[in-house]
């Protein structure tokens, strides 16, 4: 085919200013990506040329996604760093290892964090020698696991050498947060400049304008649409279909050697003409006669590898061949593959090539699903189950297998994709157990939807039909729907639904959550305070390891900060060990939150930073949680206000009740902090309303304190016994020091303040301790007694502006200055001039980590944590590692 010679491109002055200003930053040592979008056939590939001749002095490296190869993990990254592999000894063992077992050529399960970052690695220690140039075609087509390690080193290579650009047709993949270019058509000047330049024949004016108008803009179809006869009048078709057809135009005809040969190679994305030349020999193809005649239509080009001169050239040859030559190219591609080597890829082959059920082909694409999923190909795990189920006779092992590939899309985040397939089974022809099991997995469908607030109902059926033949296995249910229930919140009413179907739920052989739980609603806090202590700890295995966030949220209906730090270190343990990302997640966030609690600010910062490096490692979003629990014991209003309107939105658009329960929490926090009242009033009532476990317990304090100060003591009163009960139910220095400040609030007996210090002290919440003294404080105050009060607000103060917790600070501050006493100014911590990220990696480092141990933990370069150490130093006016140590807030 032709193409518009690199350096000479028509109409992409400012295209190729982008990718020559990405080159020269890469030249000085910082690395960026460029992803460019647009339709098949408008010049991306062209672009990529560009920049390919352009770069001298660069080493470059490339991949193409494949769209037969989509659902094989790590098949485009290892075609991109094939030409550094040999740098593979210079990475340590464990990076080294993670590739070895992506690419397969180890057994084991991969670790997205550590391949990415040993990619990261390996690909910094080849740019040393040169600076590197990072091609990747057809974007649209790679396979997830390479899109999420792509794009973990597309967005951590700004210290690095590296140049990174995509071609990709569409946008909503892996690749949409990274920075990017629309490249769209030509103009018409343009668009008839190139057709002149290009076109071997000549051409009147008012071909040339049906042609200009036809292919509207798009310079591969000005190329390929006067090969392919007749010039009708523009129509609603896209433009990539009228270039697909113009290739398809080639194939009629050709010799049927010469077209099965090409079918055959549009049958292996590979390219391996180490399988093309075998398989064609099977099917009798005389290959040097085929191949010269293929080769001459430009379509394709027989080399050391097998190419396409385009995608929709290869997509235009397979869709033209019929069903029974597409069976008889895959089924020799599958003989002639090693099963040894790629059994997956056979398994494939021998799929396409199968025309009805097969018990042997099914079985084989069951395994190759295990082998796909042990290795973190989640969609290729998928594919395989699906077509495994596809090719399955036997009425049960198909309703099975079927099962098995809606899991797989479920994982895989294909959420309509497990909806269809699970639409297909015959519900009526299912035993009471498999009936539970579609309803399970209709619950999990519906609850990955966020916006669907069934899910914890389908939970409830399935429960409900395995009550009589398996009690066990409907409390698991049972309990599945109401931890759901949970996060969907008491609000959206599914919640109380719940609750009140466990009152018919099977009996358990002893108390467990269940049963606590509905002694909870039934009976108050008192009542059921002993059963929900016995059910977060008996058994082998207790809630708190079983369910470790539905557990913390228990614990924290008794006031309890001791359990969910127990939680949150074995999670962290168990995450860092194992590498499991929700684990780790979960672990940091609630370590989050509880340094929030407890007035370690910088600690929490550290967390939510390392949390969000996760996050961004597998190309999610971040946790709003510990964000809003860090914002509202901050209490700076604009920065608190930003994260509440965020997670607001969220929660609207994703049905999660709790985030907003958690906003409601916050913002009750915040505005008592900031002495607006009103507002604290507000927002704690709407966090009691919704009654969430935990989080109304929570906002009660807050509610009793905005009333009082509101002139609402019968609303104050009524929080008040809300609050005593489950204080005193759960037994806890902390639960018990809070409400004796907030009784007080209501009484004005000095008693209940003294009281409320004398539990806090042993609390780890510090700011609640610092809390009660000024309350104290301000009670003295207004009584008189400015002597006492100023200790109070003093040492109220002094433990909250240390901790960072400004406006219960400034609260304090205020109130000294109104006895004539001016709080002493006191320096910041040291993290409140620094960004959460880097705050973490001035306490790694203030530990004694070196640059490659703080990179492995925030998934970065070791140049990276250098410019950021830069960064530190500057902020802080220090010089040296060792200096960090004695900066507060963030040494020991």
């Amino acid at each position: 085919m032709r193409t518009q010679v690199p350096g000479a491109l028509v109409g992409r002055r400012a295209e190729l200013r982008r990718l020559d200003e990405l080159t020269a930053a890469a030249r000085e040592g910082r690395g960026g990506v460029l992803v460019l979008r647009g339709q098949a056939g408008i010049g991306k590939s062209a672009l990529l040329g560009h920049v390919r001749q352009a770069a001298a002095g660069f080493r470059i490296l490339h991949a193409s996604g494949a769209e037969f190869e989509s659902e094989l993990p790590y098949a485009a990254l290892h075609q991109l760093c094939v030409p550094v592999l040999g740098r593979l000894g210079d990475l340590p063992a464990p990076h080294r290892d993670a590739l070895e077992v992506a690419f397969g050529l180890r057994a084991g399960t991969p670790d997205l964090f550590r391949v990415g970052l040993a990619t990261l690695e390996l690909l910094g220690a080849a740019a040393r020698e040169s600076p590197l140039l990072c091609l990747v075609d057809d974007a649209h087509w790679l396979d997830s696991a390479s899109g999420k390690a792509l794009t973990f080193l597309a967005r951590r290579v700004a210290a690095e050498p590296v140049a990174m650009v995509f071609a990709v047709r569409v946008s909503g993949g892996e690749l949409d947060g990274l920075p990017g270019l629309d490249v769209g058509g030509l103009g018409d000047p343009e668009a008839r400049e190139l057709l002149t330049r290009e076109s071997h024949a000549a051409l009147d004016e008012q071909v040339r304008d049906q042609l200009v108008a036809e292919a509207r803009g798009n310079p591969l179809a000005l190329l390929e649409l006067p090969r392919a006869g007749g010039f009708a009048p523009p129509g609603p078709a896209s433009v990539p279909s009228g270039v697909e057809r113009g290739f398809q135009a080639r194939l009629p005809d050709l010799p049927a050697q010469a077209r099965l040969l090409l079918t055959i190679a549009s049958a292996d994305p590979t390219g391996d003409p180490g399988l093309l030349w075998p398989a064609a020999d099977r099917l009798g193809i005389d290959v040097p006669a085929a191949a010269a005649t293929a080769a001459a239509t430009g379509m394709v080009e027989f080399a050391t590898r097998v190419r396409f001169c385009h995608p929709l050239a290869r997509s235009a040859v397979y869709r033209a061949a019929t069903a029974g030559q597409l069976r008889a190219a895959h089924g020799a591609l599958a003989e002639v593959t090693d099963f040894a080597v790629d059994p997956d890829r056979r398994a494939w082959h021998r799929a396409q090539a199968t025309a009805g059920p097969d018990e042997d082909v099914a079985a084989e694409l069951e395994r190759s699903a295990h082998r796909a999923q042990s290795r973190g190909g989640i969609a290729a795990a998928a594919a395989f189950a699906e077509r495994s189920a596809a090719l399955t006779l036997d009425p049960a092992k198909r309703v099975e297998r079927t099962f098995a590939a809606v899991r797989a899309k479920l994982d895989s985040g294909s959420t309509d994709a497990a909806e269809d397939l699970l639409g297909l089974v015959d519900n009526s022809a299912l035993d009471a157990r498999r009936q539970a099991e579609a309803d399970l997995l209709r619950g999990q469908i519906a609850f990955v939807r966020h916006n669907d607030g069934s899910g914890p109902e389908f939970m409830l059926r399935a429960a409900r039909r395995l009550a009589g033949a398996d009690p066990a296995a409907a409390r698991g249910y049972y309990l599945d729907a109401l931890e759901m229930a949970h996060v969907v919140g008491r609000a959206s009413g599914v919640l109380d639904k719940v609750l009140a179907a466990l009152r018919t739920a099977p009996p358990s052989s002893g108390v467990d959550v269940l049963d606590a739980l509905v002694l909870l609603e039934t009976q108050g806090h008192r009542a059921a305070a002993p059963a929900l202590r016995q059910a977060l700890s008996h058994g082998d295995s207790p809630l708190w390891i079983q369910r470790p966030g539905f557990a913390v949220m228990i614990a924290g209906e008794l006031w309890d900060p001791d359990l969910p730090l127990a939680i949150t270190e074995r999670l962290l343990k168990d995450g860092r060990e194992t590498g499991s990302p929700l684990t780790l997640r979960l672990g940091l966030a609630l370590a989050a939150s509880g340094a929030s609690m407890a007035g370690e600010l910088g600690r929490a910062m550290a967390a939510i930073a390392e949390e969000e490096a996760i996050a961004d490692a597998i190309g999610g979003p971040p946790m709003l949680y510990p964000r809003l629990h860090f914002a509202a014991m901050r209490g700076r209003r604009d920065e608190a206000r930003q994260e509440f309107a965020t997670a607001t939105a969220t929660a609207s658009r994703s049905g999660a009740g709790q985030l907003l329960a958690n906003v409601h929490w916050a913002s009750a926090v915040l505005h008592n902090g900031l002495a607006d009242y009103p507002a604290a009033l507000a927002a704690a009532r709407r966090g009691v309303d919704d009654g969430d476990l935990f989080l109304a317990g929570a906002a009660l304090p807050e509610l009793v304190e905005a009333a009082i100060r509101c002139g609402e003591r019968e609303t104050a009163v009524t929080a008040l016994g809300s609050l005593a009960e489950r204080a005193e139910a759960g037994g806890t220095p902390t639960g018990l020091g809070v409400a004796a400040y907030s009784r007080g609030l209501v009484t004005g007996v000095e008693e209940h303040y003294r009281e409320a210090i004398e539990h806090l002290e042993h609390s780890p919440l510090s700011p609640y301790l610092a809390r009660a003294r000024l309350l104290y404080g301000e009670w003295l105050r207004r009584a008189g007694r400015r002597r006492d009060s100023r200790t109070q607000l003093r040492l109220a103060h002094d433990l909250l502006s240390t901790a960072g917790v400004e406006a219960f600070a400034q609260r304090a501050a205020d109130e000294l200055k109104a006895t004539g006493e001016t709080a002493r100014r006191r320096s910041g911590p040291s993290h409140d001039r620094l960004t959460m990220q880097e705050t973490h990696v001035a306490r790694l480092v203030a530990t004694g980590a070196t640059s490659g141990e703080v990179a492995a933990r925030l998934f970065l370069s070791p140049r990276t944590v250098d410019a950021h150490l830069r960064n530190i130093f500057r902020k802080l006016g220090i010089t040296s590692r060792r200096q960090l140590r004695d900066q507060p807030g963030i040494g020991a």
